[in-house]
């Protein structure tokens, strides 16, 4: 399992990067329940490269919050590539920065669907590259209980941050 010092490192590593690239992070999460901020804001500093984020676990926040669309949560469901890209946009536009990372999945013990398994999760990543916003998703299906899947979820987020070229 990834124990709070692999965590710890990772985010002394993005915040370093996030420093020397002169960019701010911000988060939109959901089956994390706001771990990568925790994460985030344990180094200290953090504030120079940490904006903030936002929970959103409902239908209802995602969309009034992040402005995820009611048809994107009607036709694909909250553990989605859809719904993952349009969180990562909203955190962007909605709370600045200059990074985003949004997650949405199922942490367990309950709540899969045949096509989603316990451990599936939807991440998003936008960021600003001139006047333009790229994004980037990705789909993990990790293993173990409830802690470890999120463990794992926050682990990938940091990791591919720090993967990003921008």
């Amino acid at each position: 399992m990834i124990d709070d010092a692999e965590l710890q490192r990772l985010a002394i590593l993005v915040g370093a990067q996030l420093i020397d690239t002169e960019r701010r992070l911000v988060t939109a999460e959901s089956c994390s329940g706001g771990w990568i901020g925790k994460v985030l804001t344990d180094v200290p500093g953090s504030s120079a490269f940490y904006l903030g984020g936002v929970v959103s676990y409902s239908n209802t926040l995602k969309q009034s919050l992040l402005g995820v669309l009611p048809s994107t949560l009607m036709q694909h469901g909250a553990v989605s590539e859809a719904t993952a890209h349009e969180m990562a946009i909203g955190a962007l536009e909605t709370l600045g920065g200059s990074i985003a990372v949004a997650v949405t999945g199922i942490a367990g013990p309950d709540g899969a669907q045949p096509s989603k398994p316990v451990g599936t999760v939807w991440f998003g990543w936008a960021w600003r590259q001139g006047d333009e916003i790229e994004s980037r998703v990705a789909r993990e299906t990790f293993g173990g209980d409830r802690e470890a899947v999120r463990r794992q979820t926050v682990a990938r987020a940091l990791e591919e941050i720090l993967k990003l070229d921008v």
